[in-house]
């Protein structure tokens, strides 16, 4: 293929993981093929929209070698190793899909498929060992995984899928019937816990909690309750979005006092603001499983590896508005008891970021409670990902 065809299409495939939510701030990755000796991959550390040509780089497959200014991804080994085995892949894409990230924190893949998953994926799902972010472990884990099996998806422990095809369509496809075999394999194993068989996700969710919880508590949360904010700190003022009727309403940071009447959530809000001057936006998440999280109220460990990235090393659990600014401290999301979390950065985006990566982490935790389970990931692992993202893919998804 034509090296600059194949940075276009691989420009064009990011800009589609992001569409499809199948990916958070800059992490994922997607490459092309171009001959027998090199494919092009996205960037480390940039944001998909936004990337040009010259923004892509050229890998050999073999030696994993490039030149100029502009570093490769980190991923770009796991790619080199799906091109080496398979000689009709040409377009791979590594995501952090919600369904597949769940599946990847179980002790096993999915050992059989049939039907419409069997012939675009292939037998099975294997899930790959688990290895830090752009290590030769992990690599090692995709590449016994790729060897172990001819199907063109893979999940990665803790850590996402990776998905290939003959091109880009076929490795959107094949990620698309991913998620749908996760998410039978998820509703079909609960039914045998639970004894109850549930329709969607929302349900299972619903089910799983009511079994964990004594008394069973609703996660249907009435959203008029709830707020989105941004603060504007040199006038001191929060701008508050009621998620009911999308009406706003101003308070005063320094005082509390406000021009309308405010449900007692929005505290949590002034407090966040409050004890962590970074943070300048917040989302209350409210999502089915978010909510159930917040009801089984404990700290969230980190079963994923963005989720130590982007959110925290921990998230905690506050048991009233007023005490979300002391619990979210050096952290990103913050659990509020019985209602969801609130996410939380220094502009929209990030916060955007946490809250679909706290949603994800949620239903990977809610899927531990009745599926075989990993242990949360390794503290001081956990925090090297943390400490990295902070100082370094941070500012550079800022540039």
């Amino acid at each position: 293929m034509d090296i600059l065809t194949a940075k276009k299409e691989v420009i064009a495939a990011g800009e589609r993981l992001v569409a499809a939510g199948l990916i958070a701030r800059t992490w994922g990755n997607v490459s092309c093929r171009v001959d027998d000796r090199t494919f092009v991959i996205t960037p480390s550390g940039k944001p998909y929209i936004g990337l040009t040509p010259d923004d892509i780089v050229e890998v050999a497959i073999d030696s994993l070698e490039w030149s100029g200014d502009v570093k490769p991804s980190s991923e770009k080994g796991i790619h080199a190793e799906v091109y080496k085995r398979y000689s009709d892949a040409n377009f791979v894409i590594h995501t952090h899909q919600k369904i597949a990230s769940a599946i990847s924190v179980l002790s096993n893949g999915i050992n059989t498929l049939t039907g419409e998953n069997k012939s675009v994926i292939g037998d099975n799902i294997l899930l790959a060992s688990y290895g830090l972010p752009g290590t030769k472990k992990l690599r090692k884990g995709v590449t016994q995984a790729l060897a172990s099996s001819p199907s063109k998806a893979t999940v990665m422990a803790h850590h996402g899928a990776l998905c290939f095809g003959r091109d880009a369509e076929e490795a959107f496809i094949v990620a698309d019937t991913l998620e749908k075999a996760c998410t039978e394999y998820i509703l079909e194993a609960a039914k045998s816990k639970i004894g109850r068989a549930a329709q969607d996700l929302d349900t299972f969710c619903s089910q799983i909690v009511d079994k964990l919880v004594k008394g069973g508590k609703s996660l249907d949360i009435d959203k008029s309750l709830l707020y989105n904010s941004s603060c504007d700190r040199e006038s001191g003022k929060i701008i508050l979005t009621n998620l009911g009727d999308g009406s706003q309403i101003t308070m005063n940071m320094g005082t509390g006092a406000a021009d309308g009447q405010l449900a007692d959530t929005a505290q949590a809000h002034r407090s966040i603001y409050l004890a962590s001057p970074k943070m300048n936006y917040i989302i209350h998440n409210a999502d089915r499983e978010t909510v159930g999280a917040s009801v089984l109220g404990k700290a969230m460990k980190p079963l994923l590896d963005d989720f130590s990235q982007i959110c925290g090393t921990k998230v905690k659990v506050a048991k009233t508005p007023e005490a979300c600014g002391k619990k979210i401290k050096g952290k990103n999301a913050v659990l509020l008891k019985d209602k969801g979390a609130l996410c939380c950065g220094s502009n929209e985006g990030d916060a955007e970021a946490v809250n679909m990566i706290m949603s994800k982490a949620s239903l990977a935790l809610l899927t531990t409670k009745v599926l075989d389970g990993a242990k949360p990931i390794n503290p001081v692992e956990a925090f090297l990902m943390r400490f990295i993202y902070l100082k370094k893919y941070s500012k550079q998804a800022e540039k």
